[in-house]
């Protein structure tokens, strides 16, 4: 099994197929994984084989790094589209997250003000204030919603300690619509897996119309600038998990289209 460990705090630019050229920031540390979740479709692969060793880059760090990149693509004439919170785990674990979100703003002001700062966050940490407020900031606010259905996402997903859907979508609905839900489809069975919770082989198909209604539902009352549906792109660290089909993804789509909210969908 192969997967990705991203570099840090700066990796890229690289093409995303939802965002364009992206320049990338990774908050966690550089040598290993740091996330809320423990996604069975994460291409960084599993929490446990990926303990870091090395501390999370410094604010400071973050700041002079990213002016540095933005520097030399400056004088090479290109400029990226997007800087993209993203990486090794869960960006607004960062204890100086919020202070990093205003440096990016000024570099990004600074170097290249038609980018948009994007994040790529899994909602656990949006409870906080100081997340909250930093992610009404950005311009792209992109936060992830599999499903409503708590089984599944304590099968997938696989949150660290407690997680309520029920009280993160009331917490969506806190952005008054500064907000972009990102939902995973995908289908198979996983495997066994290797971890404590023991899980036997199950389904990991939720492109049924009993996790799609409620996922609809949810998404019309939290009111999103847009949704983007997508399927697993690349290796994954359980076994038997399939792409959604593009047609299946398309009409996920023309649903979310026909509640009058912006969507698109990548295979």
């Amino acid at each position: 099994m192969s997967t990705v460990i991203y570099p840090s705090p700066i990796f890229g630019p690289v093409h995303s197929r939802r965002l364009g050229i992206s320049l990338g920031i990774n908050l966690l540390p550089a040598d290993g994984k740091v996330c809320s979740f423990d996604c069975i479709y994460c291409e960084c692969g599993f929490n446990a084989d990926h303990r870091p060793k090395l501390p999370m880059p410094t604010r400071e760090e973050v700041a002079r790094r990213l002016e540095e990149k933005l520097q030399q693509m400056s004088s090479e004439g290109q400029l990226p589209d997007v800087l993209t919170f993203a990486g090794n785990g869960e960006p607004t674990s960062h204890p100086h997250f919020a202070e990093i979100i205003d440096d990016t703003i000024r570099l990004r002001n600074q170097y290249c003000p038609r980018a948009k700062v994007s994040v790529l966050s899994n909602s656990t940490m949006i409870q906080r204030p100081e997340v909250h407020d930093a992610l009404m900031r950005v311009d792209n606010n992109i936060l992830k919603l599999d499903t409503v259905d708590p089984d599944y996402i304590n099968k997938v997903d696989r949150p660290n300690g407690h997680y309520d859907v029920e009280a993160i979508v009331e917490r969506m609905k806190a952005f008054h619509g500064h907000i972009v839900i990102q939902t995973l489809f995908m289908k198979g069975e996983a495997s066994p897996l290797p971890s404590p919770k023991g899980e036997g082989a199950f389904s990991v198909d939720n492109t049924g119309e009993e996790y799609v209604g409620p996922w609809l539902n949810a998404v019309k009352e939290i009111a999103p600038q847009q949704v983007m549906v997508y399927t697993i792109d690349r290796e994954t660290p359980a076994q038997g998990l399939l792409k959604a089909t593009h047609e299946e993804l398309d009409a996920i789509r023309d649903r979310v289209i026909a509640m009058g909210i912006a969507c698109s969908a990548s295979y």
